[in-house]
């Protein structure tokens, strides 16, 4: 079960101020799924609305109704075949390999079946996640940093412009302020009518497409 207020936790830090994402990568799809274009720039480069709208892309996938939008799985025994590997490969590197992100679009792309252009983005964040007295009073002392991606699948109208996200995940999952490696947060905006080609490239990854 996810925590509410690990998921409070992460979002609170999703705002222009206090925001700690280093990287956003992303793609645009055609109808068929193949992919029309793509960028990646650091996330300080970013400025007024077009940061606005991708914090408020990334804060929809952790801010949905926990438990019922947002479900923590855990990891596959067997990953080498899933798409964590390629997950965990970018995260490594700050998003900054292009040939590994177009791997995730060409692969991802043709099994979302969403029968529109749509847009894939990837944020990274970087939270020093501050230690706490035993009174739950912030400390100036780190806990932790957890590293890790938000992947969010938003549909596109014909400008490339993206309305809120269909399904995504957080990787790896958030939990007890903590990084948890055998899990992943995924998410679906229609959890009775999912996105089942999301949660089939995480099981099957680069191969999901053949």
């Amino acid at each position: 079960m996810i925590n509410r207020e690990d998921m409070l936790e992460l979002s609170r830090r999703m705002t222009p101020e206090r925001n700690h994402f280093s990287r956003v990568a992303g793609a645009y799809l055609d109808e068929e799924g193949f992919v029309d274009g793509s960028f990646n720039v650091h996330f300080r480069n970013l400025h007024g609305a077009e940061r606005n709208q991708m914090l408020q892309i990334a804060k929809q996938v952790v801010f949905s109704e926990t438990n019922r939008q947002l479900v923590r799985y855990r990891l596959p025994a067997t990953i080498q075949h899933s798409a964590f590997p390629l997950l965990q490969s970018l995260k490594q590197d700050d998003l900054k390999n292009d040939a590994l992100l177009l791997t995730l679009y060409e692969s991802l792309g043709p099994v979302l079946k969403l029968h529109r252009s749509s847009a894939v983005y990837l944020f990274h964040g970087v939270y020093d996640v501050p230690r706490k007295a035993s009174d739950k009073e912030r400390l100036d002392e780190s806990e932790e940093v957890y590293s890790y991606l938000i992947v969010a699948i938003c549909p596109t109208d014909h400008a490339q412009n993206p309305g809120m996200p269909v399904c995504g995940c957080l990787y790896p999952a958030f939990s007890d302020r903590s990084t948890d490696s055998g899990h992943v947060d995924v998410f679906q905006i229609h959890p009775d009518m999912p996105v089942k080609g999301f949660t089939h490239w995480l099981v099957k990854g680069p191969d999901a497409v053949h």
